[in-house]
């Protein structure tokens, strides 16, 4: 998409989660896709006048480039991504850097996605980006970064990881995966993994070395496909496979020598799976 011309937006249907934008439609037409970017879980494109779209996918939305001759989605899935029309809700009418027309369709069963508009220069201050946290990319995620956030901290470890003001993006399925990793329980409390001294502890340290290789292993592999999710051009995410205990409850672990059995438990309405006897 970047670099491209997005020479039409098609809107069919008036919104989303929220209303679309008034006049959005004619507002983007014509404009050159200057830059793509990402901030937690918000997709951003960077129109050549200013304008930002923020996009969220919501539970089920998803992004499918269609060339004119190729509409193919490769790879094999046990629950298909949906590629129902009548949840087509935003085509991106676009012409790429070479002058070949495409289209990029947002597809949205639930319709908890939304697309919304800021100017480049007030992007910071949006409202939905104001008080994000910490990128969990990058080396910025370190143990004393997260002995600083969690110092005093009474709530467990599963709730101070999904708190988007202290760690921005970093979702349900990768914060079941990297508690795993580092052997630590979801019920801990985030206290506990700092010194009195406000140090982090070897706890602290194993934890940020998961998320690291969490999420650079899930980026490796394009993703995490569960149900009707996929990656941009069609193709579905991996990382799914590399699953220790996410949805994996009542199977043995798989860590060695522990001979414990994956739970769900739901902790402030979600699920976490997790293996009682090896995260402590």
């Amino acid at each position: 998409m970047q670099d491209a011309h997005l020479e039409r937006l098609e809107l069919r249907r008036p919104d989303l989660r929220f209303p679309f934008p008034p006049g959005l439609a004619d507002s983007v037409a014509g404009q050159k896709i200057s830059a793509l970017s990402r901030r937690a879980k918000y997709l951003l494109i960077h129109l050549e006048n200013g304008q930002v779209l923020i996009c969220h996918l919501g539970m089920s939305g998803s992004f499918r480039v269609q060339y004119a001759d190729d509409d193919h989605v490769p790879g094999d899935f046990h629950m298909v991504r949906s590629r129902d029309e009548k949840h087509d809700h935003v085509i991106f009418h676009l012409r790429s850097f070479d002058g070949a027309p495409l289209r990029v369709v947002y597809n949205d069963p639930r319709r908890f996605g939304f697309i919304l508009t800021a100017d480049e220069a007030e992007l910071s201050e949006h409202p939905l980006l104001v008080h994000l946290g910490l990128e969990p990319t990058g080396n910025a995620l370190s143990a004393q970064a997260l002995a600083t956030m969690f110092a005093q901290r009474t709530t467990t470890l599963k709730a101070a990881l999904m708190n988007q003001r202290l760690i921005a993006g970093l979702g349900n399925i990768y914060v079941c995966e990297a508690l795993w990793r580092a052997g630590l329980s979801p019920r801990r409390k985030a206290e506990t993994l700092v010194t009195k001294a406000g140090k982090p502890t070897p706890r602290a340290e194993r934890l940020a070395a998961a998320i690291g290789e969490v999420i650079a292993e899930a980026i490796a592999s394009g993703g995490s496909t569960l149900r009707d999710h996929a990656q941009t051009d069609g193709s579905l995410g991996y990382f799914q496979h590399n699953f220790r205990v996410y949805d994996r409850e009542n199977v043995a672990c798989p860590r060695e020598a522990c001979d414990g059995t994956v739970k769900r438990v739901v902790q402030n309405g979600r699920s976490t799976f997790y293996c009682p006897s090896c995260q402590r």
